[in-house]
């Protein structure tokens, strides 16, 4: 669990006044995150999720609750963020940039099967047909340049070993960024805790704070490296999983020559991203109560398979 911003009742008693949402009837943190603190919130005339932003700028909010609600009026399976009084969509609690968005029944899966990753594959797709129409953009902060900074930042905690991959991943994403492949807004964070299902089915894709414009298929393998795992720890992927997800995927937006031919290298970017990311958060922690940070040798794993794959073409 993640808390780094404290709420009493009485702190939220008085925030919910600019909503016309009712009282407040009960209020829990939320046992997951590693970026926000978040609660699970029960009002008169709804259930939602409070989030407080503690990273992200306020100025940069509204690309991340916009796309949201964007993507609810698509069809896309998200929670909605639910405006105030005056049409606003997050204002300050705390000190720090908070917001409502329903709260969806459904629960996680820790161990996913090939129809739940063709659903996910399904449903980021179609995510991604929605994105197209979203005008506003945004640069993606954990992108190549905090890749280099951050793996600077870890170098004295690495073994020689650790520290000869991650110099050699990095220069051979160098040129990340600059190929030329379908662009709009992505999630950047499909893991399998950010899908609720109920009934076998995608209920709530949640979670947008690392949402950022970028490569649609570099979103697609951050999905795959997550869900498509296979469970013998060597990070090499499931290929009944992999086929499937892919398979759902391409059904509904077909990749192009283009994202098939980059995918190798694409798959090697996004598990550099969270190996990254992992380092810094285990061995530069911010403050924070009842913090969390997620594992890093897993991506260690994934990232030395991927490269050690090659050129593995794109699945059919």
């Amino acid at each position: 669990m993640s808390v780094y911003t404290a709420v009493t009742s009485d702190d939220l008693d008085a925030w919910l006044t600019r909503y016309a949402l009712g009282a407040l009837v009960e209020f829990t943190p939320i046992a997951a995150g590693i970026e926000n603190t978040n609660y699970f919130v029960t009002t008169e005339r709804g259930r939602w999720v409070l989030t407080l932003y503690e990273r992200l700028p306020a100025d940069e909010l509204p690309f991340y609750l916009n796309l949201m609600a964007h993507l609810s009026r698509a069809g896309v399976e998200v929670p909605t963020p639910a405006a105030d009084r005056t049409g606003g969509l997050f204002s300050l609690l705390n000190g720090r940039p908070a917001g409502l968005v329903t709260r969806i029944d459904g629960s996680a899966v820790a161990h996913p099967s090939p129809d739940h990753c063709a659903a996910v594959g399904n449903a980021l797709a179609r995510l991604h047909l929605a994105s197209q129409g979203y005008r506003a953009r945004l640069t993606n902060r954990r992108g190549p340049a905090w890749w280099r900074q951050a793996a600077r930042a870890v170098r004295p905690f690495l073994t020689p070993e650790q520290n000869e991959l991650l110099a050699g991943e990095v220069r051979f994403q160098t040129g990340f960024g600059r190929v030329k492949l379908p662009k709009g807004a992505i999630h950047g964070d499909l893991f399998c805790d950010n899908v609720l299902f109920r009934d076998g089915r995608v209920a709530g894709i949640i979670d947008f704070g690392f949402a950022a414009t970028d490569f649609l298929a570099y979103d697609l393998a951050i999905a795959v490296n997550d869900w498509c795992v296979a469970g013998n720890d060597d990070g090499s992927l499931d290929p009944q999983r992999l086929e499937a997800m892919i398979a759902a995927y391409s059904a509904a937006r077909p990749p192009t020559a283009d994202e098939r031919a980059q995918w190798p290298a694409l798959l090697r970017a996004a598990a550099l991203r969270f190996w990254v990311s992992r380092l810094y958060d285990l061995h530069l922690p911010r403050p924070g109560e009842l913090t969390h940070a997620h594992d890093p040798q897993p991506f260690e794993r994934i990232l030395r398979s991927r490269v050690a794959a090659g050129t593995a073409p794109f699945p059919h």
